[in-house]
């Protein structure tokens, strides 16, 4: 199991099972069938060398800011399967876009970790609306329940437009310091942005593990690496489209330049 609180360039694919039930783009895959497509994705990811995955329903879109009852009780199914059969990978939830939810669901199933994406804190607009921050019932809950769950926030995610923008670096000691996220998600819109953002950053929150929240390829994530503790990677290694299924040459060839990067790391 990798470790979260110290990584050394963690490889982790996102899990995006096809529409659940109850959402706008389902059609008529029972929730049997969706939750064997996920397993045998996540036995692709496995047989690959990531380290682990994060489930995400990015399918159910469009989404506003709570999850339904029936998004909930859909992804711990599908969390609790993949954590069953493959509990040698690290296991992290995101539930679109309800970080309370998430939360709940990664305790219920013994996830590693919870991403929150778009609303640890600050307000930001994205197409479904304003999205605000859950950071304090986040941490409410985490009181409530005693979740031992790492919490790991996106900062300034690429698709909302945050109101009141902060520099990067005074946004990410907040999400620590004041929101008290365990680690973070910092993505920018390239490659070179993204490097960019994380050394501002490291600058405030130098002991904070930091991931790459998107933007990685098999071109880029060598290089990335560098600077980030860890990446996180979804439609590269589909051809570009999150509705694809993964392509195993990608995936190999990803895996083999995260390889690469923790040898030039640790050397």
């Amino acid at each position: 199991m990798a470790n979260l609180l110290h990584p050394n360039c963690l490889a982790i694919s996102m899990i995006q099972p096809d529409p659940l039930p109850g959402s706008y783009r389902h059609t008529d895959k029972t929730i049997d069938e969706i939750v064997y497509q996920s397993l045998k994705e996540t036995e692709m990811v496995a047989e690959n060398g990531f380290d682990g995955v994060i489930i995400q329903n990015m399918n159910d879109m469009p989404i506003k800011q709570f999850a339904s009852p029936e998004a909930i009780a859909y992804m711990t199914r599908i969390g609790y399967e993949i954590k069953e059969q493959f509990p040698e990978l690290t296991l992290g939830v995101l539930l679109n876009w309800d970080g309370v939810a998430g939360l709940s669901v990664a305790d219920a199933i013994g996830a590693d970790f919870v991403r929150v994406e778009h609303l640890f804190t600050g307000v930001e607009v994205t197409s479904a609306g304003l999205l605000q921050a859950q950071c304090v019932e986040i941490a409410e809950l985490r009181k409530k329940i005693k979740s031992k769950v790492p919490v790991y926030a996106d900062v300034y995610e690429v698709h909302g437009v945050p109101l009141g923008r902060k520099p990067i670096e005074d946004a990410a000691w907040e999400s620590v310091h004041e929101a008290f996220a365990d680690g973070l998600f910092i993505a920018g819109k390239t490659a070179e942005e993204s490097k960019e953002l994380v050394k501002k950053a490291r600058k405030k929150v130098p002991n904070a593990p930091i991931f790459l929240g998107g933007g990685a390829t098999g071109e880029n994530v060598c290089e990335l690496l560098q600077d980030y503790d860890g990446v996180c990677v979804a439609t590269w290694i589909k051809n570009g489209d999150m509705k694809n299924p993964i392509d195993p040459d990608r995936a190999k060839l990803f895996m083999n330049e995260v390889r690469r990067a923790r040898q030039i790391k640790n050397k």
